[in-house]
């Protein structure tokens, strides 16, 4: 009988895990070669185009090593901080992992807090260093930090080329070799963790389970410990990477079943599977949550008929991404649309560029925002996620804003200018760490609003690229919040308001009234643009009128008929600017509202 090694790959964006997988799949012969092309575990357009992953994609290989028949169920694993409880899902159905790292660019942020995931859930660690073949690749110095992370020997760190393949048949060979087969729990009562799932127009929802305790076979009833749904299976199997019928699926096997359900969340990542008779008496699986978003956005139809497009598109998204939670959304300015609420940005990109490309929806999306917790004066509590929500301001008691813990990696020589930028955004100083001699690992707490919008950005710029962040939430904490309102001709506009740190109103009234004088079309009479701070005026543009020369006709005689005709238009344009009603074109909210 085959034994088996269930492993994954923990590596950050473009450090090669995709391409590494692709040889261990040439190795041990699974594809076809016919059928064999870049990033094949990698399914969507968008994966490959980003050259990132972001839907794990399990396989099955054979291979056959010192005389011995093996199976090794590998999982390509996201690799971005905003899929974290996805990866840690798929973390806790192997025995082992390995630490992937690019030579040219060494260890990322959010690799070190995959690769601390997996130490923390007993993962057996096989530290490798990637493009090895690159001219200005430096593997020894990469090694060196990988081992002194690891607290290992540095001789113990492969230095691979998965582009080329060498030294990939041994770096698969050590993962046999390190990596322990899992425990015989075949006599127990059935247990499966669910780590991921996909919807199938024909087929339904399709579990991708780990069957830990006892087997499962098509014949049984099973049933779902957090939903309480309870199935017969139509198909299970492996996959390789296309899906492989099977009659059963072994103890410590990874495979999925065809559940036939249509509804992704009766279905859930994290979630155990067990047998129907036995969901009230065996316990599950450690480590299942559900998932909150934290981030969001208002999606909106630039063309307001594709309303009803955009809810067929958002919910046919959410059947593939549990994760992914929406509500009907009116905008005065912008008309019908949703309130979107993500993991991350990256979430919220991947998203929006698939309601693109997928369902050709040409879309507005606001400025990101996150959600507030608000004690009211009569001890009620709620959550805002919109300025339009915020109570008014004699019956908010107390605001909270969420915090993160935020690790930074840079080179030592940027180190001063990417603390001033964290300084600069409310970050509370931690620790700082050293990854060899010439970076640098800071940590921070920081509130999750400040990294939204353009931190990422800002980062990336102060450090000329080099640096990389990653970050998990921590709680929510007490804030002062402003209200910003827009008054535009004297009239409150409500789709323009936002909820902004009290110390940073002033600047963000000021940049919005100079943005708006920007965009306004100009009248025929004089528009003043006023920002308001909870009531109170902070930042004020006036936007001249167009001026007619109504002098033109004139040609010579006394220059008192001249002064007489501009008073006259003096007067017209005061009446109008009394009695004249300003109707801002869609293009104004787009330039400001949009996601920055």
């Amino acid at each position: 009988m085959p034994s088996f090694r269930n492993f994954c790959i923990i590596a950050h964006i473009d450090h090669g895990k995709s391409t590494l997988a692709d040889r261990f799949l040439e190795l041990t012969k699974t594809i076809d070669p016919r059928e064999m092309k870049d990033q094949i575990l990698d399914q969507m357009d968008l994966e490959r185009e980003k050259q990132i992953t972001i839907k794990l994609q399990p396989v099955q290989m054979e291979y056959t090593y010192n005389g011995q028949q093996y199976l090794l169920n590998l999982i390509d694993t996201p690799g971005h901080v905003d899929f974290t409880y996805e990866v840690s899902r798929s973390l806790a159905a192997c025995e082992g992992a390995i630490l992937l790292v690019d030579a040219t660019q060494g260890i990322e942020a959010q690799t070190l807090a995959n690769a601390h995931l997996a130490i923390d859930q007993g993962l057996v660690i096989i530290p490798a260093v990637n493009k090895i073949d690159l001219p200005n690749a430096e593997p020894e110095k990469r090694a060196e930090e990988l081992a002194k992370f690891l607290d290992i020997d540095q001789s113990e760190v492969l230095l691979v080329s998965a582009k080329e393949g060498k030294e990939v048949k041994e770096l698969l060979e050590k993962v046999i070799e390190k990596v322990s087969a899992p425990k015989d729990n075949s006599k127990e009562p059935l247990r499966a963790l669910v780590f991921d799932s996909k919807f199938d127009s024909y087929k339904g929802v399709v579990a991708y389970v780990r069957v830990f305790d006892g087997e499962l076979t098509k014949e049984t009833e099973l049933a779902f410990k957090a939903t309480k749904t309870k199935i017969k299976p139509l198909e299970l199997g492996v996959l390789k990477p296309k899906f492989v019928s099977r009659e059963k699926i072994a103890n410590g096997e990874i495979g999925y079943i065809v559940t036939g359900l249509k509804d992704l969340t009766q279905c859930q990542v994290g979630d155990t599977i067990v047998l129907a008779k036995d969901l009230e008496t065996v316990e599950p699986l450690p480590g299942y949550k559900k998932v909150k978003p934290f981030v969001y956005a208002g999606f909106f139809c630039k063309d307001g008929d594709d309303y009803p497009e955009l809810k067929v598109a958002l919910e046919k998204l959410k059947l593939n991404d549990a994760a992914l939670v929406f509500e009907p959304e009116r905008s005065k300015a912008l008309g019908f649309g949703f309130r979107c609420g993500f993991l991350g940005l990256l979430h919220l990109e991947v998203i929006q560029e698939r309601l693109k490309r997928e369902f050709d929806l040409d879309l507005l999306i606001t400025t990101p925002s996150v959600s507030y917790q608000i004690v009211l004066t009569n001890k009620k509590q709620l959550v805002v996620h919109s300025a339009i929500e915020l109570p008014e301001q004699n019956q908010i008691k107390e605001i909270s804003e969420p915090w993160v813990n935020l690790e930074i990696i840079t080179p030592n020589e940027y180190l001063g200018r990417v603390m001033e930028l964290v300084q600069n955004k409310r970050g509370i100083y931690k620790n700082t760490g050293y990854l060899g001699t010439q970076r640098a690992v800071l940590y921070y707490e920081m509130p999750l609003s400040e990294v939204i919008i353009d931190f990422y950005d800002q980062l990336k710029s102060v450090s000329s690229g080099y640096a990389s962040m990653n970050y998990d939430f921590i709680d929510y904490r007490k804030t002062e919040l402003a209200k910003l309102e827009v008054l535009i001709a004297g009239e409150k506009v409500e789709a323009l308001s936002q909820l902004i740190f009290k110390d940073k109103a002033e600047r963000i009234a000021r940049y919005l009234a100079k943005r708006l004088k920007e965009t306004i079309p100009r009248q025929m009479f004089e528009v003043p643009i006023q920002v308001a701070r909870n009531g109170e005026i902070i930042a004020r543009e006036t936007l001249g009128a167009m001026r007619k020369d109504v002098t033109e006709k004139l040609y010579g005689g006394d220059v008192s008929r001249k002064k007489k005709l501009l008073e006259k238009q003096k007067k017209g344009k005061k009446k109008m600017k009394i009695l004249g009603k300003l109707d801002l074109p869609q293009e104004v909210y787009w330039a400001v509202l949009k996601k920055k």
